[in-house]
């Protein structure tokens, strides 16, 4: 669209042009160095050529009749002047503005029409390197405003990049923390599910328990998704909701273990050195490695037993998922492992998966 701000720097440039380009005219008189004297169509000539810099939204038009009054000026044996200014602000603009093999045509069709003026001007045929100085007043703006267009649509291009990284980057860490609430939730209610419709029958008690279980881990997960998606967009009453809500750390994973106990998991745990209040980007990091850790083994071991160990150091804290895995049994780091690795990059943490001895082992050292 051609604001408001385009139409005033169009006729500011306009006026400049015609200011310049006739204000010069007298000084030609005096010391120009073609036959023809400066008259009324010269005047008229310039003023139609500085007057299509006011066609700027439509380049390709302004170039071409700035062009055309430039040649037949230079062709009636008008001296040069400032209407080769106006040349020079059309070219820059049509290199600048049109797509680059539309402004290289029109770039050559204005060179090849005010070549006729060294074949129709008799004086000017005398010494045809005149027209290369003249030709200049094309070449160079246009090379400049090609430059420029170029150095734009570049930085453009890597402005764009940047953006589609951090939009990618916004959609995985989006991804991490729904899949994290909802996969930890989603494994323990089926556990908690699975033991309910086996002793059902048998101790209906223990299905009693199983199910309210059930409605605990569920409500828990919803209020720490409705968190995760207040913290993501905030709104007054998200935000409102989520300083109620329960925040993901260390000092949770007692309430991580027992939930994953009644899920059918049998959890060691074990919290050496002093706890300590932690940064809140690295205390999330820790609690999502153990809930992750802990949710795979509950889907994936073959034996649902785990143990766990938190350890504070003086400048760090240690977190640790070991669990028994059958012999030969493959190991395949998915979207889960992948996040917890992304989460403990981006404190500056290190994190390690590794197997032997039997068992599947995570370990995490984080700074704090």
């Amino acid at each position: 669209m051609h604001t408001g701000r385009e139409l005033v720097g169009s006729l500011i440039l306009t006026v400049v042009l015609l200011l310049v380009a006739v204000g010069s005219l007298p000084f030609l008189v005096t010391w120009g160095t073609q036959t023809r004297p400066v008259d009324a169509w010269a005047v008229v000539l310039v003023v139609v050529a500085a007057g299509s810099a006011a066609l700027r939204r439509w380049p390709v038009v302004s170039f071409g009749i700035c062009t055309v009054a430039t040649s037949v000026y230079l062709m009636l044996g008008y001296p040069y002047g400032g209407i080769l200014l106006c040349l020079a602000v059309a070219a820059y603009t049509v290199a600048r503005r049109t797509p680059l093999r539309v402004a290289v045509v029109a770039a050559a069709a204005a060179l090849a029409l005010l070549l006729a003026h060294v074949f129709t001007n008799g004086t000017a045929i005398e010494g045809l390197m005149t027209f290369l100085p003249g030709s200049a007043w094309v070449v160079v703006p246009f090379s400049i405003g090609l430059a420029r267009r170029l150095v734009v649509e570049a930085a453009q291009r890597q402005r764009a990049e940047s953006e589609r990284r951090a939009l990618d980057d916004e959609r995985l860490r989006l991804a991490s923390e729904v899949h994290d609430v909802v996969g930890h939730g989603l494994a323990a209610i089926q556990m908690q599910a699975d033991i309910a419709r086996h002793v059902r029958d048998r101790k209906p008690e223990q299905a009693d328990i199983a199910l309210d279980a059930i409605s605990r881990t569920s409500a828990e997960a919803l209020a720490e998704l409705r968190a995760t998606l207040a913290a993501i967009a905030p709104s007054e009453a998200a935000v409102a909701r989520e300083s109620r809500a329960p925040t993901p750390g260390l000092a949770r994973v007692g309430d991580l273990c027992a939930r994953m106990r009644e899920s059918g998991v049998d959890v060691d745990l074990a919290v050496t050195g002093t706890p300590r209040a932690l940064d809140p980007a690295v205390d999330v990091a820790a609690y999502r490695v153990l809930q992750e850790s802990l949710t795979n083994v509950a889907k994936h071991a073959a034996q649902r037993h785990a143990s766990v160990a938190v350890r504070y150091t003086a400048d760090a804290v240690e977190v640790d998922v070991a669990n028994p895995m059958a012999p030969l049994a493959e190991v395949t780091e998915g979207f889960g492992i992948a996040g917890m690795r992304r989460r403990i990059d981006d404190v500056g943490g290190a994190i390690t998966v590794s197997t032997g001895g039997g068992e599947f082992r995570v370990a995490a050292v984080l700074p704090g």
